[in-house]
């Protein structure tokens, strides 16, 4: 973990670079877009790198952290603010995001200026966000690790849309007499490798 830091306060402010330390003691590393939502680079240190390092890494997802878990998390030594950078360019591009109801198949998708509805299968989504609000310290660390893809990832963590219908299916599979985890009669199974 990092040194906590008890009058740390979130930096939400475009290009700001984070820290993250992860399971199995990796440091991940989140930027701050333009719209507030933090671009996760696809890299992994036993040491914090050089942000030089760090930003020319591909971002591997975007998500919407909680504001006040970052706070929380900078003062536990969970994240550490490493300063803040030109925003890489793959991050001031809108990344694709996608709104699921509880109980319906249909999905609204936000893709720039555009937005369309589509079923949770269409192959064109599977890769796109689902909007949720995820905790620093609590859902992060998981999340990074699944969406690292090396190590095989706890089955309830969600994030873009193939991974949570995997979870939705799983739900169901594993309490088949609770009525709210049940999948709709026209559900499509995912193909489970």
């Amino acid at each position: 973990m990092f040194e906590g830091k008890p009058s740390s306060r979130a930096d939400l402010k475009s290009g700001t670079l984070y820290a993250v330390y992860g399971e199995r003691q990796s440091i991940y590393y989140g930027q701050v877009t333009s719209d507030k939502r933090i671009g996760f680079f696809r890299r992994r240190d036993h040491n914090v790198a050089s942000p030089i390092d760090i930003l020319s890494s591909p971002v591997m997802a975007v998500v919407t952290v909680v504001y006040p878990s970052i706070t929380r998390a900078l003062r536990s030594g969970a994240w550490s603010r490493l300063g803040r950078f030109e925003l890489t360019s793959a991050l001031k591009e809108p990344w694709p995001m996608v709104r699921w109801s509880a109980g319906t198949l249909i999905v609204g998708v936000m893709d720039g200026d555009m937005e369309y509805d589509a079923r949770v299968e269409d192959q064109a989504i599977q890769a796109m966000e689902i909007i949720a609000g995820w905790d620093a310290e609590e859902h992060i660390p998981a999340r990074l690790t699944a969406d690292f893809g090396k190590e095989e990832a706890a089955w309830n963590i969600g994030g873009p849309v193939w991974r949570q219908r995997r979870v939705k299916e799983e739900y169901a599979r594993r309490f088949p007499d609770s009525p709210w985890h049940q999948l709709p009669a026209d559900w499509v199974r995912t193909d489970v490798s």
